[in-house]
């Protein structure tokens, strides 16, 4: 199944593609590069290097994460590898932001580590490494660089001997529920049969490849995409249309000053009476999950520290996650800006 058949199965089901993302406070870095149907290549590192695995029962919490993560927001896992100090995803997104996902994955699997072991801070290191890939070109190349990267770290001498990677579903060895291998194996053969023995042949043929492939770490273009030159223009096409078409800073606070029936001077003004704090919260949570929006722009509008605002925007990315009474606002909001997203088309 291509890319662009299951990105027309999953836009027909009602849901807004907001166009929401990750992003620093300042737009030094380039925004991520996101639309429905996109695979990536997701690496998440833990924090300093320090390992983010401390069992094998925090490895099958984060199972039950992304299988949360894959019913609720709608994207496919066609492939994965958890190490001792970072995680490889082969992910596909559909009207649910990469961004989105990977933030709720973060949270709750920090927040599961944090409460499980005792600690405090962060689990994962800064913003997670995306690379958008040509499907057609690179995805079974990538699935199995992702399952044997066990093998290449001299942890086992073959890839269905590691438990924590999808090759094992991939062989009906283990089942997991939320790994898509479908569209993967019809590439062999339409048989199931067929397919599991053509793909353990071309994963065991990879084996001999020892060292690390830098364009899965770096891409072709930009550190961004991997693909031809033609796939890297009409990808950045694509997306630099949704950007204009996506709404401004002024909507934003337009936007939750509506729902919280505060007036923009309220919004703006110093002091830390709710609900006006929320409500700057909140919209540094809308802005940092933007592309095309910055927390310094914010922060300067404010007159206000943007490290606060990125905490305070942290605080409500938690809330959120954990099911808070806040989270019934932000989701009134995504559909508010979408709106608006939409109007502008």
């Amino acid at each position: 199944m291509s890319t662009n058949t299951w990105h027309n199965s999953i836009t027909g089901s009602g849901l807004t593609f907001g166009y929401l993302l990750l992003s620093s406070p300042s737009m030094a870095r380039k925004p991520r590069i996101q639309y429905p149907g996109a695979v990536y290549h997701v690496i998440l590192r833990g924090n300093a290097g320090e390992p983010i695995f401390f069992s094998d029962r925090d490895r099958y919490r984060l199972y039950l994460i992304l299988q949360y993560a894959v019913e609720k927001f709608g994207c496919r896992i066609h492939g994965f590898c958890l190490m001792a100090n970072h995680l490889h995803l082969v992910i596909q997104i559909g009207n649910i932001s990469l961004s989105r996902i990977m933030q709720n994955i973060s949270l709750r699997y920090t927040q599961w580590i944090n409460l499980t072991w005792t600690r405090t801070g962060h689990v994962f290191q800064g913003r997670y490494k995306a690379l958008l890939l040509d499907a057609d070109a690179y995805l079974l190349e990538l699935v199995r660089y992702v399952h044997l990267n066990p093998v290449r770290a001299g942890m086992v001498a073959a890839p269905e001997d590691y438990p924590w990677s999808g090759h094992r579903g991939y062989l009906g060895i283990e089942f997991l529920p939320w790994l898509t291998t479908q569209w993967v194996l019809s590439m062999f053969a339409p048989g199931s049969g067929q397919a599991q023995s053509a793909y353990r042949a071309f994963v065991a043929d990879g084996i001999s490849e020892a060292t690390r492939r830098n364009e899965f770490h770096r891409g072709t273009h930009e550190e961004r995409i991997l693909g031809d030159n033609r796939f890297a223009e009409e990808t950045l096409s694509r997306v630099n249309q949704a950007r204009r078409r996506a709404f401004s800073l002024t909507d934003v606070i337009a936007a939750v000053c509506r729902r919280y029936a505060i007036s923009e001077s309220q919004f703006k003004a110093q002091g830390k009476t709710r609900p006006y704090t929320e409500a700057r919260a909140i919209a540094a949570f809308f802005v940092r999950e933007s592309d095309h929006l910055s927390l310094t722009d914010l922060a300067g509008l404010l007159g206000r520290d943007v490290s606060a605002l990125g905490k305070a925007a942290e605080r409500i990315a938690r809330d959120v996650a954990e099911g808070s009474a806040v989270r019934s606002m932000v989701e009134a909001l995504r559909f508010d800006l979408a709106k608006i997203s939409e109007t502008l088309t």
